[in-house]
């Protein structure tokens, strides 16, 4: 078995827990912002493709303690490099994590670890230097009071780049937080969903990703795909097996708009490129079929109406690089009050970084939950009005 290290948005650890049980991996512990878990060689392609709400995930190579150079050094050069890279492999030591230790200069331990792979590799290879010529292969390190995590990264585009975006507009929210937002209001496939900032879609195109059970990984690659254990026949198999999990027979309805027609052509072109990926993904195994496409219209959040009874309205309004300044934020807070009274049986979820937010709109809740989105530290307010209070994380 493998020890994996799946990161996440900060606050989001029990919600990504869940989706790598779902999956069948057992957890072994979390920190803010990462969760551990075991898995078998599957597990290393298979979360990858499969999990919506990680950032990255990672394979851990070694854990030790150390409180010197020495003993980083010789931590890093007993694991086995020569079965990880290739002779060409330009490795990169990308982040460094330090906390309450007493190694704490972030640059000499990049250093360290970096020259303690290429002693090994080079004593193994028998080279005295490395051409560094093929793939980038990253490698993030933790020391956490004296104890050392040393991971190689599987992922590496960030896993919220899903590839159908085609045009984000300004400031976008990550798909992976969007996928957040979803599974903490607990919404299921049969409910109503309208993002009335639509933007560039995503929290609509997560939603019908969701939906119909397409992975969220089926458009990228993987930086698993350039490593030299890397099975591509096992690989085609999972990704097959998981296309075969593709809704086809359902119906939904999700939905966005915005006031900005650039915004709204921006989404449907998004939302396309994200159906024929799915569409794709269906085709590899034989199946003419498709997903059906979420619906995005131009209009003013204020002159919205309930399409039906009841439903969830899901929401990033604009703020901050998207909006201008804080007055105007605040007074568009204080203008969505229409939606609480034009849609009076639907949820509603707003994620933002303005602090002024529920002052602004004038309604208290008591679930507000702290996310760190990007740079950025958010809050989101979850307002239940509906039969969301006796849902499950089941659908």
């Amino acid at each position: 078995m493998n020890t994996l290290v799946a990161l996440c948005t900060v606050g989001a650890e029990k919600i990504l827990g869940n989706e790598i049980k779902h999956l069948g991996y057992k957890l072994i512990s979390n920190a803010p912002g990462r969760v551990s878990f075991s898995g078998d060689d599957d597990a290393l392609f298979r979360c990858n493709l499969c999990l919506r709400t990680a950032d990255r995930v990672y394979l851990q190579l070694a854990e030790y303690s150390a409180s010197d150079f020495d003993a980083l050094f010789d931590g890093a050069y007993s694991i086995p490099w020569q079965d990880y890279l290739y002779k060409d492999s330009r490795v990169v030591v990308d982040k460094v994590r330090v906390y309450k230790s007493k190694l704490n200069s972030e640059h000499s331990i990049q250093g360290i670890v970096h020259k303690a792979i290429y002693t090994k590799c080079g004593d193994v290879w028998k080279m005295s230097s490395m051409p560094e010529s093929g793939e980038e292969t990253d490698v993030r390190v933790y020391i956490d009071e004296n104890k050392v995590l040393i991971l190689l990264d599987l992922s590496g585009l960030p896993l919220h780049k899903r590839g159908y975006r085609v045009d984000g507009g300004i400031a976008p929210l990550r798909e992976t937080t969007a996928a957040v937002l979803l599974q903490e209001m607990m919404w299921r496939r049969k409910t109503p969903l309208h993002d009335p900032f639509c933007g560039s879609g995503t929290i609509a195109i997560e939603a019908t990703l969701y939906a119909f059970d397409v992975a969220p990984g089926f458009g990228r690659r993987f930086a698993l795909e350039n490593m030299p254990f890397y099975n591509e026949a096992r690989a085609a198999e999972i990704k097959n097996a998981e296309a075969a999990k593709i809704r086809t027979d359902v119906e939904v309805r999700i939905t966005g708009s915005d006031i900005d027609p650039k915004a709204v052509e921006r989404s449907k072109q998004n939302a396309e490129y994200a159906c024929v990926m799915a569409g794709r993904a269906l085709k590899s195994i034989g199946i003419s079929s498709h997903i059906q496409r979420p619906d995005f219209i131009q209009s003013d959040f204020a002159e919205l109406s309930a399409p039906y009874e009841e439903g969830l309205l899901l929401c990033n309004p604009p703020y901050g690089e998207r909006l201008g300044d804080d007055d105007q934020a605040r007074e568009l807070y204080r203008k969505m009050d229409c939606l609480w009274t034009e849609f009076p049986n639907w949820s509603l979820g707003v994620i933002t970084s303005n602090d002024a937010f529920q002052e602004c709109f004038g309604h208290k809740t008591g679930r507000i939950k702290s996310l760190k989105a990007g740079n950025l530290d958010t809050k989101f307010y979850e307002y239940i009005r509906n039969s969301y209070g006796n849902n499950s994380r089941t659908r």
